[in-house]
């Protein structure tokens, strides 16, 4: 059998939703004994089965594949970089890339790298930052974040020495 996918998460989809085996069955046509297998992984599904399941719990079929899919652990390295006085360290993934920065007071870093066509977000953990996008400017203090489409002009500005998250969110991928 093979262990490329788990679908034990079909019991737990039916557990969240308060069913039982029987209910999905009547719900999605598919036999009580073959989603009892598929939960146990003592069976290969077909596709056209798991879109059946997959309707019960309100999610595309991809989903449910995407959530049976055996995950594995990615481990990244942080590699560094300096811009007008702020200092990152970022680790980067195909959906995200996070930086965490630290500045003295009075960096100014413009029109940073080009994005791609991301969602920004950026956490300030300590200290205060002016943030200017084309028609607003924004004061972030210790605890506060803003989140904006990356494809905007933007800028930031240590007022006082600070420490920020940022975090590139693919748009594809944003939840």
């Amino acid at each position: 059998m093979s262990m490329m996918y788990d679908f034990s998460i079909l019991r737990e989809l039916r557990k969240r939703e308060g069913l039982n085996i029987a209910d999905v069955s009547e719900k999605s046509g598919v036999s009580a004994a073959v989603i009892s297998k598929l939960e146990r992984n003592q069976s290969v599904a077909e596709l056209e089965t798991l879109y059946k399941l997959s309707r019960v719990f309100g999610i595309n079929c991809a989903d449910l594949i995407a959530l049976a899919e055996r995950s594995s652990a990615h481990k990244v390295t942080a590699s560094s970089h300096k811009t007008n006085g702020f200092n990152f360290s970022e680790i980067a993934y195909s959906n995200v890339r996070c930086l965490f920065g630290k500045a003295k007071a009075g960096a100014k870093a413009s029109k940073p790298k080009i994005h791609h066509d991301d969602f920004e977000l950026c956490w300030v953990l300590k200290g205060k930052l002016m943030f200017y996008l084309p028609n607003e400017t924004i004061e972030l203090n210790a605890g506060e974040s803003i989140q904006f489409d990356a494809l905007l002009e933007h800028t930031y500005e240590a007022i006082e020495d600070c420490e920020i998250i940022i975090s590139h969110i693919k748009k594809s991928n944003r939840y």
